[in-house]
């Protein structure tokens, strides 16, 4: 290298616009001598500790040199070196190691198909030649620098700039002797306009606590799982024949310690699991607790796609809380967001200074609504990143599924969008085929790497097959959220009863479609926030009315096929819209109507699990049948609910305040019929009418189509169940 080229090459490293600077800086062969090279500002004099061999100063630069025979002088050598403060620092030179990314990786991330670029990319623990350090790596294209900034160089991005890898655009850098626990970002140099950005690392693991933003370097992985047994029995659970009711939680909000703080993940998992297990629920649905700037956001707006969130502890902490749930026997579910990420400046929105996880145009690439960004499915370093977080969370956090967040709005070009405000594909249609082949290829790429997860998805609309496999033309999700039955049913939970007859068709609709997918049926946060009220709020009638309401809805969820889900509050029927920024009312729960709706959730949830009948079949028709769908005038539905062969149970509504006595139904055999269940009963809050204990006998009239019937009597405004127990 000429001096003319030398002195322009170093130049370029003062200004911190140099693509490798290993070029320039570490040792080199000069002749028979080596030149080692040493940029470090404010430095005041530096010297190699092997020998005590003092560097020259450049002239007019924090350029140092050192010209000798390289006999004695290690391969890895250290630098000491005075500041202008007089202290001294000693650290290896990080110039002298040869890049450590495999070529396979580099390779699998640009075609799209890398499931674990979180073990490359982003700041790890590493050892090379016998020397421990960190390995930092990042995805910055078209950058003309990147730098690794933080509090062990005093965020001067000319202090660690990193080498790219040729035309993948990683660019990495391994610091050696730096310990995990320091906090850092990639300062980046935009190669076409020069601008200067500082980025949270998009793989970080672990970030600040809002509001700082800056990202930490984790420690090797060293939590002791205690869940082994848990792991391998989820590989081949046969969940679609196990009955599954999820409990569906936003933990800053859920409970909070005695000076209103948020609680340790670990603290959290207790109160949690003993509650949850005392309800019986299966499952826990957390609302995104990926790291996240703006609380009011609940989560969705996420910066840290493979980081749990500060606000309860750190990723070892999150780990004892998912290891807590399995050996209590409770899956663990995540909210996770593949549609969208949130504008600030510190994430991943033009992340290299250029729109690169998100699209250019925003007609493609800005979801208007939410004021956020939309991800280019169609670009290949995108796909995996988000393939390998989503895996990162199943894999290495034993998350047991994810709930897919805003499905509809990654199908569809035109989601929320006015004419002129949207592109057509290239066939002129208003599917999102980039993402719908991202979709497929997650689903594809989970249940391979991860037997026994499960994919749920929140979709809205009426796209078919979202819960079949892709081999046959589906999405590959293996639940979907039943968005209609959820909006139908509540519509018509809204209406005052004696409306109810006139619109009986929006109750009965959903089981002409209730088999086209594998639904779960959703009572979810969406639904008591944004002036929509309280689940207990959206029912009419005075208070004992709306309970009783509640109940009934309640009964019909549990006894309908499809998984449950309840949100949080929803269970003790909180008479207010759920705050984020607050905490559930748990004081109604002094008051005998909320003790009694919390009773009776936790006693619908046993019976689902206690009878086969209510969870075995619910994803086809060998599950359910009706008795009578048709009565309108009076506002009662029954319907059988089947497990195997002569096993069943007998479910009817009254929707009406009216008691309904010497109520006739057809039932499927002759026998005896015990009412199990009663959302009337004086233990709930309800006016405790009914058919008590004893078992009821059938007779032998034909009705409804049956050659045998039951006289029952109908509490007002509720649902019983019958479990039949055999011949007289």
């Amino acid at each position: 290298m000429n001096q003319s080229h030398l002195d322009s090459e170093r130049q370029r490293i003062s200004e911190a616009r140099h693509h490798d600077p290993f070029a320039v800086l570490g040792r080199h062969p000069d002749g028979k001598e080596v030149i080692v090279r040493a940029f470090i500002p404010f430095a005041a004099e530096v010297r190699i500790a092997e020998g005590g061999m003092p560097m020259t100063r450049f002239p007019d630069s924090d350029h140092f040199e050192w010209r000798g025979d390289d006999k004695g002088l290690p391969a890895h050598y250290s630098l000491i070196w005075r500041d202008d403060h007089n202290r001294e620092h000693i650290s290896r030179d990080p110039y002298t190691f040869l890049p450590q990314i495999g070529d396979l990786d580099l390779y699998l991330f640009s075609e799209g198909r890398h499931r674990h670029a979180h073990n490359f990319l982003g700041a790890r623990e590493h050892e090379v030649d016998g020397v421990g350090g960190v390995l930092f790596a990042i995805w910055a294209p078209n950058a003309e620098r990147a730098s690794v900034i933080g509090d062990f160089n005093n965020w001067d991005g000319r202090r660690h700039q990193m080498r790219v890898r040729g035309g993948s655009g990683v660019w990495e850098l391994f610091i050696p002797d730096l310990d995990p626990g320091h906090i850092y970002k990639y300062e980046i140099r935009n190669r076409h306009s020069g601008q200067v950005l500082q980025k949270a690392d998009p793989y970080g693991q672990q970030h600040e606590y809002r509001p700082r933003t800056g990202t930490i370097v984790p420690a090797l992985g060293l939590y002791g799982w205690g869940d082994g047994d848990w792991m391998e029995q989820r590989r081949t659970r046969d969940w679609q024949h196990l009955p599954m009711s999820v409990y569906e939680v936003h933990l800053g909000s859920w409970q909070r310690g005695q000076e209103g703080e948020f609680l340790n993940y670990r603290e959290a998992a207790h109160r949690l699991v003993e509650y949850v297990k005392y309800m019986g629920f299966t499952h826990i649905e957390l609302m995104p607790i990926t790291e996240h700037p703006y609380d009011p956001s609940w989560g969705y707006q996420t910066t840290g796609y493979f980081a749990p969130t500060s606000r309860f502890g750190n990723p070892d902490d999150f780990r004892y809380f998912v290891d807590y749930c399995h050996r209590n026997g409770i899956s663990v579910l995540l909210d996770w967001v593949p549609a969208h990420f949130p504008k600030d400046e510190h994430g991943l929105a033009s992340f290299d200074g250029t729109p690169l996880y998100e699209h250019a145009d925003p007609r493609l690439g800005e979801h208007k609504d939410w004021s956020t960004l939309i991800f280019n499915f169609s670009r290949n370093e995108v796909k995996s990143f988000l393939l390998s977080s989503a895996v990162y969370w199943l894999e290495d956090m034993h998350i047991d599924g994810l709930r897919v967040d805003a499905v509809a709005s990654m199908l569809y070009l035109d989601y929320s969008r006015k004419e002129g405000e949207w592109i057509p594909n290239q066939y002129g249609g208003r599917e999102n085929l980039a993402a719908i082949d991202f979709l497929r290829e997650l689903n594809i790429a989970v249940h391979e790497q991860c037997p026994g997860v499960l994919m749920i998805a929140e979709e809205s609309t009426s796209w078919p097959q979202v819960s079949r496999p892709t081999y046959v033309g589906g999405l590959g999700f293996d639940i979907k959220w039943n968005m209609g039955w959820m909006n139908d049913t509540l519509d018509y939970m809204a209406l005052e009863p004696i409306y109810r007859q006139y619109n009986h068709g929006i109750l009965t609709f959903s089981m002409l479609y209730c088999f086209t997918e594998n639904f779960m049926l959703p009572f979810s946060h969406d639904e008591v926030v944004h002036g929509k009220q309280s689940m207990l709020h959206k029912m009419p009638g005075d208070e004992w009315q709306r309970h009783a309401n509640l109940r009934t809805l309640y009964t019909y969820q549990f006894t309908h096929p499809g998984k449950k889900l309840l949100f949080m509050g929803t269970e003790f029927a909180q008479g207010k819209e759920w705050d984020s920024c607050g905490v559930l009312d748990w004081y109604v729960l002094e008051y005998p109507l909320h003790q009694g709706m919390l009773r009776m959730v936790r006693d619908l949830n046993h019976l689902y699990q206690s009878r086969p009948a209510l969870y075995l079949n619910e994803f086809d028709w060998n599950g359910f049948e009706w008795i009578d769908c048709h009565d309108a005038q009076q506002s009662v539905i029954s319907y059988l609910r089947k497990g195997r062969d002569n096993e069943w149970m007998v479910v009817v509504l009254n929707l009406t305040p009216v008691p309904r006595h010497n109520y006739r139904i057809g039932v499927p055999s002759p026998g005896r019929y015990r009412e199990v269940f009663n959302s009337d009963s004086e233990l709930y809050g309800g006016s405790n009418v009914g058919n008590g204990s004893e078992p009821l006998h059938t007779d032998d009239w034909s009705w409804m189509n049956r050659a045998h019937s039951l006289l029952l009597t109908l509490p007002p405004l509720s649902g019983i169940v019958l479990a039949y127990e055999g011949q007289h």
